[in-house]
């Protein structure tokens, strides 16, 4: 089976990941490269493993999280459909089986909030691990008069967590936000798309999705 530590050593996927982040960098975006995809891959791991899902699947789930934002090497916009595409042909030139790298293309073509949606245990655990990365080691820009509202949100979360309960069904993103640099509210006024998405994700995996923010159960 090819692992997401042959993916990591892909030649092509680590070009793809580079030129990503040139591109955003470019447009001003927050951190999409080694440490994001990093952690949404680990994270969404983490979130079947503990569901009692099997290595297979935990395995394809690490893969997707790595290569979720290859797309924005294209183009930000539908990057989460090139991405899908330039993944599956990766993955079938590496030599996975074709049912492996089609359930991969529908989790990374289903992630983006604007167009996707939760339609497989992969692709919701991909979704609730991409969302919940909100943290100001995502702010790239260093002069904070340059900051838009992402930025703004990103660097004011000093603490960002998502732990899974199986006993109570539920699954809590835990933040702590610095209400010095910005209010609770524009957290949601920036990320209610996605909180939403977090939801729909975290019904498919029948769990209760909690969003707590400095100890307040808000959701």
């Amino acid at each position: 089976m090819i692992t997401v530590d042959d993916v990591m050593k892909n030649p092509d996927v680590k070009e793809f990941v580079r030129n990503a982040q040139t591109q955003l960098d470019v447009l001003g975006y927050t951190e999409h490269s080694e440490r994001h995809i990093g952690l949404v891959s680990n994270r969404a791991a983490k979130i079947l493993e503990t569901l009692g899902y099997d290595e297979h699947r935990i395995e394809l789930v690490k893969i997707a999280g790595y290569l979720h934002d290859i797309g924005n090497s294209v183009n930000r916009v539908d990057h989460a459909h090139t991405g899908a595409i330039l993944a599956y042909n990766i993955l079938r030139e590496m030599g996975m089986e074709a049912s492996d790298a089609t359930e991969i293309m529908m989790a990374i073509g289903n992630h983006d909030e604007v167009t996707g949606t939760a339609v497989s245990d992969i692709s919701a655990a991909l979704i609730l691990a991409d969302k919940s990365d909100v943290h100001r080691s995502r702010v790239s820009k260093t002069d904070r008069t340059l900051f838009d509202k992402h930025d703004e949100v990103n660097f004011a979360v000093t603490h960002s967590d998502l732990v899974v309960n199986t006993e109570e069904r539920k699954v809590s993103l835990n933040l702590k936000i610095d209400t010095r640099i910005c209010p609770v509210i524009d957290y949601f006024q920036i990320f209610m798309d996605r909180t939403n998405m977090s939801k729909r994700a975290a019904k498919y995996l029948g769990l209760w999705f909690e969003l707590v923010i400095n100890d307040t159960n808000l959701l």
